[in-house]
């Protein structure tokens, strides 16, 4: 049975502290639907009503375009561990880039990790928990470190070159430009 809420509670908070992934859906009229999952400590509560997560360069920008052209964007939780719950948080999000008047304000609330390119921050319009019994019980054994160990290793003006050129999604809908490199805190680079 699924419940609603109109905010994120302090037991929502609890389960997704422990979740080691989730997963970011979005769409806009006439695009593809895009569905990403996504790891590291990047997601943030920032009040019942409000929260963000932290975005590093990858295989697209579909999410910030989408944001730009629709708004809609459902985070969604799965606990793979006991008691068996699915959590989604129904909201409107937009990109927030290294050059916006809120970036550090924002970027205040994460470790930035290398190759950091945007943040995406998210009022919570509605959360939705369900029973989640579909979904098997599983334990982490750890992160990948492929993507973060990458970004430390590039070179800022390649680096900037490449994600200039991310400025459509597949689909041809402009994105905010996310093409300032951040180096991060060295001691956030995984050794392994």
């Amino acid at each position: 049975m699924a419940d609603f809420f109109d905010e994120l509670t302090e037991q929502h908070a609890a389960m997704i502290a422990q979740q080691p992934v989730f997963f970011v859906a979005t769409a806009a009229e006439g695009a593809r639907i895009n569905l990403s999952p996504k790891g590291y400590d990047a997601f943030r509560i920032l009040s019942p009503k409000r929260v963000a997560y932290l975005d590093l360069g990858g295989s697209g920008n579909e999410t910030n375009a989408h944001l730009l052209a629709d708004g809609r964007i459902t985070p969604m939780f799965c606990n793979f561990q006991q008691p068996a719950l699915i959590l989604r948080i129904y909201g409107k999000g937009r990109p927030v880039v290294p050059w916006d008047r809120d970036w550090d304000d924002l970027a205040a609330h994460f470790t930035l990790l290398p190759g950091t390119r945007q943040i995406f921050d998210i009022e919570v319009e509605s959360v939705q928990t369900s029973c989640g019994w579909g979904v098997p019980l599983m334990t982490l054994e750890k992160e990948r470190t492929t993507l973060v160990k990458y970004h430390a290793k590039a070179d800022p003006v390649v680096w900037a070159g490449k994600f200039k050129t991310r400025r459509t999604s597949i689909d041809g809908l402009p994105a905010k430009t996310t093409d300032r490199y951040i180096a991060g805190d060295p001691g956030t680079v995984p050794s392994d």
